[in-house]
């Protein structure tokens, strides 16, 4: 009775969290909205003659997203990191021209040739004029002084050389082709000049960078990016709650570690030490789903292996920006821009694929049998998968090249980073989500019907399922006339709450749903255990999506709900170390006939990189006052590289390998090719993140911190000799973990020809473990 009491305790507590902190990103979201910077309707000079409009600034966007330059370079520190940003490359043009604009009004020369003193009486004015807030919200216009104006000229001045000529660096002359596009399509891109257009889109986000937020003291990005002749600094606020995130951390982990050491809240083994449960895989059920789900893991390592080899094409341009060791039409028919965008589509799609499978493959083990049609819905699923990232793929490269004109969002590229599906793709994306979800549910109905605690293993299994397709729902939010910043907000729920946090709730459910499968941990400790993780996970992750709208022109009272909440993040993470010691006595407990170590091996490898990447290199990052000078820079790959591949992209190859395991014939299997993929993917992995990405990292910080954030972001940064070598010497990493996904790649196309046959037609009663009954 007093377990039944702790886990109804755990549930409400659970229930209270959740509904607590969407109330709160919610409530967080609609000031967002209310406090965002305008898009007036008119921006007027002082005489009244209209500059441009909020039609030019929408269609600019427009353009930017439609080109696919968001995987390029960035706005707002939003985007890639081989390009500019361009917000303060901008900012920086729009500053120079009006300090020469009233240097030669004061002084009769240009700002270059005063002496020191007269700079700094340019510099003083000129922050204050350009901080001073002119929007009209009664008549909803901007009117901008003559300095202002004539810094806007000298922005599309620069930027109609950039857009014509090329930059120089990674970005093509005349990638954007159609100067003049229809009026009916406005909602997409508005009538008239494009680059004219995007110049006017980017002086815009300069403006609000540089403005004073109305009834406020600092600008609208919270005085981002750092450029003192702007006037732009580190604010109080960034300072103040970098320290009082690590203070309540501190204090966090020690009331969590407490509570979780005193009610004995991890799981416990199901076995006493010498009698480990042995497994025979000749002797477990296999049903024709089960068999089909085999395909999908072929497919998982087959985009694995593509999408790392984009990668590696990614990092050489780097080196090389306009071809690939001499091969320019590589760069013709790949330019960094759609490289990029394919690798984190294709990083998205095989590591959501093996989930997909894995969900097939386990669903008649939790309902006990297979269902009447099961294997042709796994089928359909499959092909629509197939056409999904054809398509898509296709679809990406003819909108980022211009061949699909205004039908670049619905069939296209979209334009947003991890979001460059076009929308049309997204509705397919969305149905065989569905179609999944309805494979899922017929597999465990009937679990679900024997299980009476609604709370219960199966129940929750259900639930973290149903929020997979659920929470892609929130990716239709963002329309091509959407604010740059309210679109920035809902993508974030894609990228942080949908495939981090709703992943990882899935994951974490489906990890403790197998340990209890294969009678090593308890149903009752895995069950408390499940509860006390999520209550973790989702109390700290969902408003944890804070500290990505620090200074994307959201409220700054996100700087300090994502300071503590991304702080607290830390706290389950490293919990999971703990998972990953346990998981390594399990498998030495096996001794040499356990059957699953390959999955065990990646188990371990994601709760390391889980500490490691998500947690140390997230939580460094994650501090607004480090965020300031960082944002947008190479750390944030780092952090990406090893939490995206070590947590997500370790834990898909590990329900490859349960799965896989179970349906491939156990004379074929060879744990010595997964144990040496999974030490080369490690290795490779550890290089890539510590040998390469870090320590540009630091040096480019370091740049932000001397000569401002826009000299840490152009290509004469990444040109420097020491930026050059350690680039040039992540091959050899990369090489490694390139050897590490062609051994799995090469397991799983053997496993395919080596598959089990069905040993239950539908209907028929497996014999499994019913989780749906307590244990005594």
């Amino acid at each position: 009775m007093v377990k039944t009491n702790k886990n109804a305790l755990l549930k409400s507590i659970l229930i209270f969290t959740i509904l607590i902190s969407f109330t709160v990103l919610l409530g967080g979201g609609y000031w967002i909205f209310k406090e965002q910077a305008p898009r007036p309707l008119k921006v007027t000079n002082v005489k009244g003659d209209l500059l441009f409009s909020k039609e030019t600034i929408m269609g600019g966007q427009a353009v930017f997203q439609k080109y696919g330059l968001m995987d390029y370079g960035t706005v707002l520190g939003q985007g890639s990191y081989m390009g500019p940003d361009y917000t303060a490359e901008a900012l920086k043009i729009y500053t120079e021209g009006m300090q020469d604009y009233r240097a030669k009004e004061k002084f009769d020369k240009p700002f270059s040739s005063l002496n020191d003193d007269e700079k700094a009486v340019i510099r003083s004015n000129v922050i204050k004029e350009m901080r001073e807030n002119r929007y009209d919200s009664s008549k909803d216009t901007l009117q901008l002084t003559d300095a202002q104006a004539y810094g806007l000229e000298k922005v599309r001045a620069y930027y109609k050389g950039v857009f014509t000529k090329g930059d120089g660096w990674g970005l093509k002359a005349g990638i954007i082709k159609d100067k003049d596009m229809p009026s009916q399509n406005r909602a997409y891109v508005a009538s008239g000049d494009q680059i004219k257009q995007i110049s006017d889109f980017f002086f815009w986000t300069a403006w609000l960078s540089s403005t004073v937020r109305q009834g406020d003291k600092i600008t609208y990005t919270n005085n981002w990016p750092y450029y003192q002749d702007a006037g732009n600094n580190l604010s109080f606020s960034a300072i103040w709650w970098s320290g009082a995130s690590v203070t309540i951390l501190i204090l966090a982990i020690g009331i969590i570690l407490f509570v979780f050491y005193k009610y004995h809240l991890g799981m416990q083994e199901a076995y006493k030490e010498g009698e480990f449960p042995q497994i025979n895989i000749r002797k477990l059920p296999v049903t024709s789903s089960q068999i089909k789900a085999g395909k999908y893991f072929v497919i998982v390592a087959a985009l694995f292996f593509v999408q790392s080899m984009f990668g590696a094409l990614l990092a050489h341009y780097y080196i090389e920006p306009d071809s690939f060791f001499g091969i320019k039409w590589i760069n013709d028919i790949l330019p960094f821009n759609i490289t990029k965008g394919f690798h984190l589509q294709l990083a998205i799609f095989w590591i959501a694929t093996a989930w997909l499978g894995m969900g097939i493959y386990v669903a008649p083990l939790v309902g006990g049998h297979e269902p009447k049609k099961q294997g042709l819905l796994v089928d359909i699923l499959f092909w629509a998968l197939v056409v999904l990232v054809v398509g898509s793929l296709i679809g990406e490269w003819l909108g980022a090249k211009g061949y699909l004109g205004n039908n670049w969002f619905l069939l296209g590229n979209q334009g947003w980073e991890y979001l460059e599906l076009g929308r049309i793709w997204q509705y397919i994306l969305a149905i065989g989500m569905g179609i999944w979800l309805i494979i899922v549910y017929r597999g465990i109905k009937s679990g679900l019907k024997r299980e009476n605690d609604k709370g219960g293993l199966i129940h929750l299994l259900f639930y973290s399922a149903i929020a997979v397709p659920f929470f892609y729902i929130f990716a239709f939010f963002i329309n091509p006339n959407s604010s740059f910043t309210m679109a920035d907000y809902w993508r974030w729920w894609i990228i942080h709450l949908w495939v981090e946090g709703i992943f990882e709730v899935f994951a974490v459910v489906v990890i403790g749903f197998l340990m209890v499968q294969m009678k090593l941990v308890t149903k009752k400790s895995t069950i408390k255990a499940l509860y006390f993780q999520l209550i973790l996970l989702l109390g700290s992750g969902v408003i944890g999506i804070g500290h990505h709208y620090y200074y994307n022109g959201s409220a700054e009272v996100w700087i300090g709900l994502g300071a503590v909440f991304s702080a607290l993040e830390v706290i389950p993470l490293t919990l999971l170390i703990l998972e990953a010691y346990d998981h390594y006595k399990m498998m030495r407990a096996g001794g040499i006939d356990f059957p699953y170590k390959g999955t065990f091996w990646f188990l371990i490898s994601v709760a390391i990189w889980n500490l490691v990447g998500a947690g140390v290199l997230g939580f460094l990052i994650n501090l607004p006052a480090v965020s300031y000078f960082e944002h947008g820079q190479f750390l944030t790959p780092t952090h990406g590289h090893a939490s995206m591949m070590g947590v997500y992209g370790m834990f898909a190859i590990a329900v490859l390998l349960y799965s896989l395991r179970n349906i491939v014939k156990p004379e074929a299997w060879n744990d010595k090719l997964i144990k040496f993929s999974c030490i080369m993917l490690n290795i490779g992995l550890a290089g890539m993140v510590f040998v390469a990405l870090l320590p540009t990292g630091f040096l480019q910080i370091k740049e932000a911190y001397f000569n401002g954030y826009a000299a840490s972001r152009s290509a004469s940064f990444l040109q420097q000799g020491i930026v050059q070598n350690l680039l040039t010497w992540r091959a050899v990493p990369d090489t490694i973990f390139l050897i590490g996904v062609v051994a799995l790649l090469v397991f799983a196309v053997k496993a395919l020809f080596n598959l089990r046959k069905p040993t239950h037609n539908e209907n028929e009663k497996l014999p499994v473990k019913d989780l749906a009954v307590d244990e005594e």
